[in-house]
C-alpha cells in the first residue's frame, strides 16, 4: 500500500522542495510526496540548479499551500524547519510527525559560489536524512 508523505516547510521554495525532490526518487511508487509551506514564497532556483547537478529535476514543482492537503490522509508529516513545526497546522489523522530542522540555505550571505556551496551542504544534509527517513520506514 502507498504511503502519503507530507512535508512541510515555512514557504516551501528550497528545504522542502529539497526532499521531495528526493523521497520521490528514492521510494518510487512505495510513495506519494507532497510538499507545501505554511506560505508559498515559489521554488527557489538555487534550489532546482543544486538538485539538478545531483541528476534530480524539481523544476516542474509548484510552491504548494499546506491548506491544499487538509482532505489527504497524510501517514507522515515531515517538518523541516522549527517555524514550520511550530506553526503547523492540526492533521485530524493518525499522521506520524517527524520533525529535522535544517539551516535555510535561502538566507545565505556572500559570493553567488558562497550562497551555491551553502546549497550544496544543506541539500546533502537533507538527502542523507530522507536516505535514512527511507531506510526507518520503509
Amino acid at each position: 500500500m502507498t504511503k502519503n508523505i507530507l512535508v512541510l516547510c515555512t514557504g516551501n521554495s528550497c528545504r522542502s522542495q529539497i526532499a521531495d525532490g528526493y523521497l520521490k526518487h528514492i521510494l518510487g511508487d512505495k510513495a506519494s510526496v507532497y510538499s507545501a509551506g505554511i506560505e508559498t514564497h515559489g521554488v527557489n532556483p538555487k534550489a532546482i540548479i543544486t538538485m539538478k547537478e545531483d541528476a534530480i529535476d524539481i523544476s516542474n514543482h509548484t510552491s504548494n499551500h499546506v491548506d491544499e492537503y487538509q482532505n489527504i490522509d497524510f501517514d507522515f508529516v515531515i517538518t523541516v524547519c522549527d517555524n514550520a513545526k511550530e506553526r503547523c497546522p492540526f492533521f485530524p489523522s493518525k499522521a506520524h510527525k517527524i520533525h529535522q530542522n535544517f539551516s535555510d540555505p535561502a538566507k545565505a550571505a556572500g559570493t553567488e559560489d558562497e550562497i551555491l556551496q551553502e546549497f550544496r551542504t544543506v541539500r546533502q544534509t537533507i538527502k542523507e536524512f530522507c536516505e535514512q527517513f527511507a531506510k526507518d520506514n520503509f
